[in-house]
C-alpha cells in the first residue's frame, strides 16, 4: 500500500477536514487544520488502512514574522507487518504539520491518543510558548518555572549579562595542548612511581 491510498483513506475518513498534502525531501508531509489534529491523530492510529502506532517525535518551527508564525509538527510511524502482525499497513513515517499563530498559540492535545505526546508538548509549550489545550499537566519541562519567554521562538532575546572569567583559557594553542598533555602525563607517573621522561 502506497503512501496515496493511506492518503485516501484518511481522507475518507475524515471528509470535512482539509488535508494538503505538502512536499518533503525525506517521508510523506500533510497539513492539516489545527483544530483538526486530535481526529486526525485518532484516524491515524486506528484505521485498519493508517495504523500508525507510534508518534515519533512532536516538535515546533518558528517562521516570525511570517503569519501564521509556528508550525507544530508530528512524526508518526506504521510499524509495518513485521513488527505488528500479518494485515497491517507497510512500515512507513508521516510528517503531519500543524499551522498556528496569534499571541497565544494553542493546538489541541494528542495526549488521549498518544499518551508519550505529554512530555513532547510540554516541550514545544516550554520552548515555544504553544499551548496544548487539554493537556492534563501542560507546565515547563526544560526551563527553571520562573523562567521569562520561550527560548526557541526567533523574537526571543539572546544576549546574556555575565561576568568574564578571565581565569581559565578559552583556547589553547596546539603547542598548550601538548605541553599540559605531557605535564599530566608526567604527574601521573611521579604518583605512580613511575619514571615519565
Amino acid at each position: 500500500m502506497d503512501f496515496a491510498t493511506r492518503l485516501d483513506a484518511l481522507r475518507q475518513a475524515l471528509p470535512d477536514v482539509t488535508i494538503e498534502e505538502v512536499s518533503s525531501v525525506d517521508q510523506p508531509a500533510i497539513v492539516v487544520p489545527a483544530d483538526a489534529i486530535e481526529r486526525v491523530a485518532r484516524q491515524l492510529r486506528e484505521h485498519p488502512a493508517l495504523q500508525f502506532q507510534t508518534l515519533a517525535e512532536c516538535t515546533a518551527a518558528d517562521f516570525w514574522p511570517a503569519d501564521p508564525r509556528f508550525e507544530v509538527v508530528y512524526h508518526f510511524v506504521s510499524m509495518g507487518p513485521e513488527a505488528v502482525g500479518a494485515g497491517a499497513p507497510p512500515a512507513q513515517r508521516l510528517r503531519v504539520k500543524v499551522r498556528v499563530g496569534g499571541d497565544t498559540p494553542t493546538v489541541p492535545t494528542i495526549v488521549r491518543i498518544y499518551p508519550n505526546a505529554n512530555w513532547y508538548e510540554r516541550e514545544v509549550f516550554d520552548l515555544f510558548g504553544v499551548a496544548f489545550a487539554g493537556h492534563p499537566d501542560l507546565r515547563r519541562i526544560l526551563m527553571p518555572d520562573d523562567w521569562d519567554g520561550h527560548p526557541a521562538r526567533k523574537d526571543y532575546p539572546v544576549q546574556i549579562h555575565k561576568a568574564i572569567d578571565a581565569g581559565e583559557a578559552i583556547q589553547v594553542t596546539e603547542e598548550e595542548f601538548v605541553r599540559n598533555i605531557e605535564r599530566q602525563r608526567r604527574a601521573a607517573g611521579v604518583s605512580a612511581g613511575f619514571n615519565v621522561q
